[in-house]
């Protein structure tokens, strides 16, 4: 299996210089030819000393918003280059000090050595310590800044991960700098208590649409922890191109691969790109949700095997952004062989509980076949050990156990939804006319699409997931996700343009008590996080709903530009369209419930 890349450039590591070749007072000069690094470090300590002292993070600035915050203004904590990270001894707890380290380390030029101790003491450092506190939860932690140190508790590996994340949002903004930053590296005194209200917070993000690499899709995990999000959906299969090698059915990749949105290149995950991005999410508590969408959005599937098509002939490869005309052949014992060999694979890849098997906008398929189709392959996701998940056009259909559907409505009454939960299913919020970080920000935003509305921030933030669809109640909802299509996304600073600032709205929707939802106290929150994303490189959208402060740290560029090309023409469907060939022929469409992309199509369900 590939080396799993770190989260951050690499940390600036010890100098080479004895122990015994330091002066006494000064652990980070020698006596003789000392490191250029280990200069840097003192020469910024110096000048750090003589700064005025800069007004901290205030500790309720997080996002998301903390569930009790107890500051104390005599207890601020200033990280210096003799601090340590302590840690409970246990690997996993290690890990966390050792990625918490690293986070820390370029922006500090501190060395922040990571060390196990029985029972981590701050000792003008930071602790991570691994308790029995089953008030806590899963992902709770409790993070305490005295004077002398920082102390972070939980009862598992990634409340103390997740903790991490808070502590990094309370230094200032500087600390997501790449290269050293002269600074005093302050924290304000208090304690923070925190949990998660809903347990599956999520993003989703299309790489079928336009291929994203290894590189992107890692860098996307590591925006999704920044914010305490805990799930990765990847839409790995649709028209347009199929992402995942299958070693049984191995053209799905190379020919349905090799394909994308107006003509490009397209591409696939080899097996292992596809372990390396799922241990890299798991390294940071995070799990994969792969999706291979059935039994619609599957042309890419039958340009590789025309044996899986209704006439069993395959159509040539399409690069536009129609949807609803094409569909695997729900009547064949070839198509369900075809189901359990991929879906077997994926799950043997796949640690995570969950397969998401789409189930939308399969407009052709006549509704007792679909319906049949959908209970065949609920069973066959069961028979891998996984949970099936499916957008919420799978709802009428019968229970399976456990199941999860995904709504991503517009309206607030659904009563086909609501009858699936009264019959036990589970609901992962993602309303298209909040949570789709596709829709435009504003008439004049240079990408994205509009049939769902304008998603400004405020609209990204104002909604309640726990009482949002009638006659679902707040226990029958997982979560909350916000997907992200890319019919019209095609470069890495185009994903985070998207996703910045709203990605925060909705995380902090996700995992802060329902009593901390504040519009006026959330932008000026938000507003000390766009000197961060400038300081990291992250494109972003500067939201004018948003007071962001005038001056900013030394910031880094994103990799690749900000959006600016103009606005795409109208189509002619919400769902637009890039064609760059004849459409492949559409008789009459079956009404069925529409699809998570197209607003237009029918609202019966099958």
């Amino acid at each position: 299996m590939a080396t799993v890349p770190t989260a951050v450039p690499e940390p600036l590591g010890p100098s080479a210089v004895r122990p015994d070749d330091r002066l006494p007072g000064h652990a980070d000069l020698a006596t003789h030819a000392p490191a250029a690094a280990e200069l840097a470090r003192a020469a910024a300590r110096t000048a750090g000393d003589l700064l005025a002292p800069p007004t901290p993070v205030r500790l309720g600035d997080v996002v998301p918003a903390p569930e009790l915050v107890a500051p104390d203004p005599a207890a601020d904590f200033v990280l210096t280059a003799e601090s340590v990270v302590q840690v409970s001894g246990d690997d996993a707890a290690r890990n966390v000090g050792e990625q918490l380290a690293a986070l820390l380390r370029p922006a500090t030029g501190y060395p922040l050595p990571v060390a196990d101790a029985a029972r981590p003491e701050p000792a003008g450092g930071i602790a991570l310590e691994l308790v029995d506190a089953g008030d806590l939860g899963a992902e709770g932690y409790r993070l305490d800044v005295t004077p002398d140190g920082v102390r972070l508790r939980a009862a598992t590996p990634a409340g103390l991960f997740l903790g991490v994340q808070t502590l990094r949002q309370l230094l200032p903004a500087a600390i997501e700098s790449r290269t050293p930053v002269v600074e005093r590296w302050t924290l304000s005194g208090g304690s923070i208590i925190d949990r998660p209200r809903f347990p599956y917070r999520g993003a989703m993000l299309d790489v079928a649409r336009h291929f994203f690499g290894v590189s992107d899709v890692l860098r996307v995990i590591d925006h999704l922890a920044r914010y305490k999000l805990n799930h990765l959906h990847l839409h790995l299969t649709d028209d347009q191109g199929w992402r995942i090698a299958v070693d049984s059915w191995p053209r799905l990749a190379t020919v349905g691969g090799a394909t994308e949105v107006g003509d490009g290149p397209g591409g696939h995950y080899t097996r292992d790109d596809y372990r390396r991005i799922v241990a890299y999410a798991a390294q940071r508590h995070i799990t994969v949700v792969p999706e291979i969408d059935l039994p619609g959005h599957t042309h890419a599937a039958l340009t590789a095997y025309g044996e899986l098509a209704p006439d069993r002939v395959a159509p040539p490869p399409y690069t536009g952004t129609e949807v609803g005309f094409s569909y695997v052949d729900p009547a064949s014992e070839r198509t369900y062989e075809f189901v359990a060999d991929v879906l077997g694979e994926i799950a043997e890849l796949t640690p995570g509980p969950w397969l998401h098997i789409g189930g939308d906008e399969a407009f052709k398929v006549l509704p007792d076949a679909y319906a049949a189709f959908v209970e065949r392959v609920q069973r066959i996701v069961a028979g891998t050990g996984k949970t099936v998940v499916g957008w919420h056009q799978i709802a009428p259909v019968r229970h399976a156990e456990g199941r999860v559907l995904q709504w991503w409505g517009t309206a607030g009454e659904d009563p086909v939804t609501a009858d699936a939960v009264r019959r036990g299913a589970r609901v992962i919020l993602s309303p298209g006319n909040h949570a789709y970080l596709d829709m435009k920000y504003a008439a004049d935003t240079p990408i994205g699409h509009d049939w769902a509305g304008l998603i400004d921030l405020r609209r990204s933030y104002d909604w309640d997931p726990g009482a949002h669809v009638a006659d679902v109640p707040a226990e029958a909802v997982l979560g909350v996700e916000a997907p992200l299509w890319t019919e019209s996304v095609t470069s890495r600073a185009e994903v985070e343009f998207m996703l910045f600032p709203r990605l925060p709205a909705i995380a902090e929707l996700g995992w802060s008590p329902r009593t901390t939802h504040d519009w006026a106290g959330f932008r000026d929150r938000l507003a000390g996080h766009g000197p961060r994303w400038s300081a990291a490189g992250i494109a972003f959208h500067r939201s004018p709903e948003i007071p962001w402060p005038t001056e900013a740290p030394a910031s880094s560029t994103p990799e690749t530009a900000i959006p600016t090309r103009p606005e795409p023409p109208a189509p002619t469907r919400p769902h637009p369209a890039v064609p760059t060939q004849p459409e492949a022929p559409a008789p009459t469409a079956v009404l069925r419930q529409p699809g998570p992309e197209d607003a237009s199509a029918p609202t019966r369900p099958a």
